[in-house]
């Protein structure tokens, strides 16, 4: 697996990375606009539904649930205390409930809430057919899941990248996983920030389905292979710093981008 595609290494990861995340990260790589799209597609039309926001991190994505759903009714669950401690300076979260836990082995009863969201998180999962599968049994029958994430990039270079930093699926995997898991009525809608044009593959996807009947997934599925450490032996460190490093050179890059675009934008007025 990828050298951040592990729970203690994504673990540390976000314990650096929640410093700087809200001001430098999101800005560049998921944006208001990008999280409404994607939004659309959990179908938050009633401001009741009982709503789990998995790997919540900072509360970005659930500053956006809540402008659709009374926060009292919102679970925020992320494995980063790091992160999740960031979310409890915004003033919106506030009534937010908020869970130390993990993705993979969900810490509610079967049939327990209205809708699930996800995003930004299944880059780390180890074994992402096994969360999806928890995302349907924690759902409610007629409930919906949502899952956003990146999509294995068309560039050589920057695939390589990617497939040594973290897991980026292709869209038939997100598909795959979803209908295994049981879900019905899978839609895919696509999304990118506005300095991604390329033509030969979208930059991330919003995955939804919805839950056809009561009780857990059919799906065999093992118990989960990891568990958070928050100590790390001399291996571990070495994937974090080397994963890091990797993840590190995609700021840069989208950072040109970015400035390339908006110089366009300036030029065209």
């Amino acid at each position: 697996m990828r050298l951040l595609q592990h729970k203690t290494e994504a673990y540390w990861f976000y314990r650096v990375l929640s410093r700087v995340y809200d001001r430098w990260v999101n800005p560049l790589f998921w944006t208001p606009a990008m999280r409404a799209t994607a939004l659309d597609a959990a179908a938050l039309d009633d401001r009741s539904l009982t709503t789990l926001d998995v790997g919540a991190g900072t509360g970005f994505a659930t500053e956006g649930i809540v402008e659709h759903i009374d926060a009292q009714h919102v679970t925020m669950l992320d494995q980063s205390p790091h992160q999740l401690a960031r979310a409890t300076a915004k003033p919106a979260l506030a009534r937010c409930t908020r869970l130390i836990g993990d993705a993979e082995d969900l810490p509610f009863p079967t049939d327990h809430f209205d809708r699930y969201v996800s995003a930004g998180s299944i880059e780390y999962w180890p074994d992402p057919q096994r969360a999806i599968a928890e995302a349907y049994r924690v759902l409610r029958a007629g409930g919906r899941a949502l899952i956003v994430g990146p999509v294995r990039p068309a560039h050589r270079l920057l695939r390589r990248l990617a497939d040594t930093w973290m897991l980026f699926p292709t869209e038939q995997q997100y598909r795959d996983w979803f209908t295994r898991a049981g879900f019905a009525g899978v839609e895919v809608t696509t999304l990118a920030p506005p300095w991604y044009r390329s033509p030969r593959a979208p930059y991330a996807v919003a995955v939804s389905g919805g839950k056809p009947g009561p009780g857990p997934s059919a799906l065999p599925l093992p118990a989960p292979a990891e568990t958070v450490r928050a100590r790390i032996g001399v291996r571990t460190a070495l994937r974090f710093a080397a994963g890091s490093f990797a993840g590190a050179l995609f700021v840069p890059l989208a950072a040109a981008l970015a400035l390339r675009h908006r110089l366009q934008e300036r030029r065209a007025r």
